[in-house]
């Protein structure tokens, strides 16, 4: 059956897409992608090769790498095919003399393969041979197996040294002998029926059966084709018109496939295994460590973590009058404290407690703020205000139920009776319940007790853990102060003397309650005080006891200690007669009386009820700079009374080395001088006692936790003066509260009063303060004394007499009901003023 006539083609129908690899192509090699070559006439049927053995159309040619010709070889002629196979224009990969790289023999035992069997060009060593062709039928083979390499020196191609070729049987080659290359034999085709090409009619496998492969893409050709429609029927294709050389297509770009990487389970095993070894190794080896070696330290550091300390506070002993009425004692109290932790809204928080507290929401917020310690670490403790009372604590626990972070700890609150009446003779404590002022402070050490403690574990919900560490130490109460102190009198006196600054508008005073036999004060008070139960209400100066720290002239009331220093120094005598001048001059200074000399002639009664300078002077004069002084000091005048209160002064009483020209005239009236109240209430305590010194008591037993009574030591009684000296000054002093003397509104009826009136400065520093310092101190009753009680007030203006004497009147009169002193039953001295 003839052959169908074949259809004209277009010019491009045969070209196909060339991917060829990076090389230097030669001359005939430019013009020869893959297959672009068209001949006109069919192909050359090429010794040994079987009809229909090639796999593809002669349009598409082996991808080729370029192999480096070695000397005596061609660049062009090297190619991948057979010795005897021969193609008339077609070029192959490599030249006929070239050389190619040299391999090992797949297959074939004849010798077909990728180098000659004869070739010198190869580098390789002779293959080996594996047995039965890889593509040809009888003996091709892609390698050689007596020895060939790559390419071969008489056809240098990739076929056979005989004319097998990797697609034919006996002469197909990949490439031509003589101008050999990757196309066909005789018309270019790669697979053509005389037997060119890459491969034969069927791979045989090793066992000797065709195996059909199927063509690469580039292979395969174009849809509609007519070389594909003669390689169907395996007829030759019809002759074609004299070829007609196309220009080359550009090269498409070859992209690469990028694969990611597979990792090496294995390897990533071995590394997590070492790994994980590592870290056990390391945790075990510290944990091993921390048990011998750490195990104890770390044993106390959890301890310490879990442990809290409590302290159990220790009652204060109580401040008690004479009969044991509580002046200060401590009672049932509270701490606010919070935990900021579990505090979220600092600022709500502060505005509701606040209020209870007495304190401004800022100052609540500031504390609270405190929510960390110096290293760092949570502060889970923040006191907000101490020494509560019960009632507040009680409101704060009230606010528990909205505010859990607050708590509130059972603690001691000192209460001072009647508020403000004793709170300077008795002072205040500090939160921490340390005494800071008063009696609270100079019998600090005895009153306080020592405190226990409570040591416990606690969880992390703050509760005690049970059967867990517990310790508590018991705390021991402090002592108890029985003071002389009686609480109604001395609640009375301060009333009255209140009142007296008041009515006066004077600045400040004190009033002072003796008992002459026995020195105790009864009654000590200054005013303006402050409440004691909350020393931070009060106002600056009003903490002080003025009756021991007050430094005053004296005035007046030191002309009493220079007469009975005259009487008893002998200078002058009871019913002595003095006849003063209306002035008299020290060291340039003139000093004259207040009152006008009735008559040149006064007696000693008559220069004490007239408070005479210049009389006073006078008797100074005769008894001597050297032994005034001693009587001051002996009197006790330059010396602390030792009453137990802190900040007592001792006074200034200059000796007469320091005396200037004036002093002997101003130190004997009692300027120049500076002195306590209570300093002077003693002196006329001793005028009043027969001349015997008597100290001054205040603090008259301390009463142990067990009951145990101690009485506090006390100086003998001391001698001053004589006791005819001491009662002439005393019954002399009588006419000063009637209408004859300076102080009437002293007097007290039904009572001989017996004392002296004195108007003075208060030095405060270097200089002296503006307004008097008025004084009136008396002895009741002067006919069996009992009591000394003296008066002082700093006023603006004024003088003893007016200002201080009504508030002795009423306090003495209160003084002697209250201790059931019977009226004086004997005449008042008759008073002589002149003699």
């Amino acid at each position: 059956m003839a052959a169908p006539p074949p259809k004209r083609r277009r010019a491009d129908e045969n070209v196909v897409p060339f991917r060829p690899r990076r090389q230097t192509l030669s001359d005939a090699q430019q013009y020869h992608p893959r297959g672009q070559t068209v001949r006109e006439g069919g192909p050359a049927k090429p010794d040994g090769a079987k009809p229909g053995g090639s796999k593809a159309g002669g349009s598409n040619a082996d991808r080729a790498k370029p192999d480096r010709a070695k000397p005596g070889g061609s660049k062009s002629a090297a190619g991948r095919s057979g010795a005897s196979g021969t193609s008339t224009s077609g070029t192959g990969r490599s030249g006929a003399s070239g050389t190619g790289m040299s391999g090992t023999s797949r297959s074939g035992a004849s010798g077909t393969g990728r180098a000659a069997a004869s070739g010198s060009g190869g580098k390789a060593p002779s293959g080996d041979s594996r047995g039965g062709a890889r593509n040809s039928a009888s003996s091709g083979a892609r390698e050689s197996a007596s020895g060939g390499g790559r390419g071969s020196t008489s056809a240098g191609a990739r076929g056979s040294t005989s004319g097998g070729a990797r697609g034919s049987a006996s002469g197909g080659a990949r490439g031509s002998a003589s101008g050999g290359g990757r196309g066909s034999a005789s018309a270019g085709a790669r697979g053509s029926a005389a037997g060119t090409g890459r491969a034969g009619p069927a791979r045989a496998p090793r066992g000797g059966q065709p195996v059909r492969r199927r063509p690469a893409p580039h292979d395969r050709p174009r849809r509609g084709s007519s070389s594909a429609r003669w390689e169907s029927t395996g007829a030759p294709p019809p002759g074609r018109r004299q070829s007609v050389r196309m220009p080359p297509l550009p090269p498409p770009r070859r992209q690469r496939r990028h694969l990611p990487r597979l990792g090496n389970p294995n390897a990533r095993l071995r590394i997590s295994l070492a790994v994980m070894l590592a870290l056990f190794v390391a945790v075990g080896g510290r944990l091993v460590q921390i048990q011998t070696t750490e195990g104890t330290q770390y044993a106390e550091l959890a301890a310490h973590s879990r442990r809290v300390s409590l302290v159990v506070y220790a009652p204060r002993g109580a401040i008690l009058d004479r009969d044991g009425n509580a002046l200060a004692h401590d009672v049932e109290g509270a701490t606010i404290a919070a935990d900021p932790g579990y505090i979220a809204n600092k600022s709500e928080v502060a505005a509701a407690v606040a209020p209870l507290l007495q304190m401004t929401p800022a100052q609540v917020e500031e504390k609270l703020s405190h929510d960390k310690h110096a290293d760092g670490s949570a502060n889970r403790y923040v006191i907000l205000k101490k020494k509560v009372s019960l009632a507040v604590g009680d409101a704060v626990n009230r606010l528990r139920t909205k505010i859990p972070g607050l708590i509130v700890q059972s603690d001691q609150v000192r209460e001072v009776a009647g508020g403000d009446f004793a709170a300077n003779v008795i002072g205040y404590t500090g939160t921490d319940g340390t005494g800071l002022a008063g009696l609270e402070s100079g019998f600090n050490d005895v009153l306080q007790g020592v405190n226990g403690e409570r040591v416990y574990d606690e969880g992390t919900g703050g509760q005690e853990i049970p059967g867990g560490y517990n310790r508590t130490t018991a705390a021991k109460a402090g002592s108890d102060l029985v003071l002389t102190l009686d609480r109604d009198l001395q609640y009375q006196a301060n009333k009255l003397l209140t009142a007296r600054l008041k009515a006066t508008k004077a600045w400040n005073g004190s009033a002072i309650v003796m008992d002459v036999k026995t020195g105790e004060i009864r009654a000590m008070v200054s005013s303006p005080s402050y409440d004691a139960s909350n020393p931070s209400t009060a106002k600056p100066g009003t903490t002080l006891d003025l009756a021991t720290t007050a430094i005053v002239e004296p005035g007046s009331v030191h002309k009493a200690l220079t007469i009975c220093g005259g009487l008893d120094a002998g200078v002058i005598k009871p019913d002595s007669v003095l006849t003063l001048p209306q002035t008299i001059e020290k060291g340039g200074v003139t000093y004259r009386d207040t009152h006008k000399h009735g008559s040149p002639d006064y007696t000693l009664m008559g220069v004490l009820a007239q408070s005479s300078n210049v009389g006073t002077i006078m008797v100074a004069d005769r008894l001597g700079a050297d032994r005034l002084y001693a009587y001051q000091r002996a009197f006790g005048l330059g010396t602390k009374t030792g009453v137990g209160l802190p900040g007592e002064s001792a006074g200034i009483v200059q000796p007469p080395a320091n005396w200037s020209g004036p002093s002997a005239g101003s130190i004997p009236i009692g300027l120049g001088v500076a002195a306590t109240p209570l300093q002077m209430t003693a002196i006329y305590a001793t005028l009043a006692n027969g001349g015997m010194k008597v100290q001054p008591q205040l603090v008259k037993s301390i009463v142990s936790p067990d009951g145990t009574v101690r009485p506090m030591p006390r100086a003998k009684p001391k001698r001053v003066v004589s006791a005819q000296a001491a009662e002439t000054v005393v019954r002399d002093m009588t006419a000063i509260a009637t209408k004859e003397g300076t102080a009437p509104l002293a007097a007290v009826p039904g009572y001989i009063v017996a004392g002296k009136t004195g108007t003075g400065k208060r030095a405060e520093g270097n200089k002296y303060m503006p307004g008097n310092v008025t004084s009136f101190i008396g002895i009741v009753p002067a006919d069996s004394p009992r009591y000394v009680i003296s008066v002082f007030i700093h006023t603006p203006e004024g003088v003893g007499g007016a200002i201080a004497g009504p508030t002795f009147s009423d306090l003495a009169g209160f003084t002697l009901r209250r201790y059931g002193v019977s009226p004086s039953g004997a005449p008042a001295p008759p008073i002589t003023l002149y003699g």
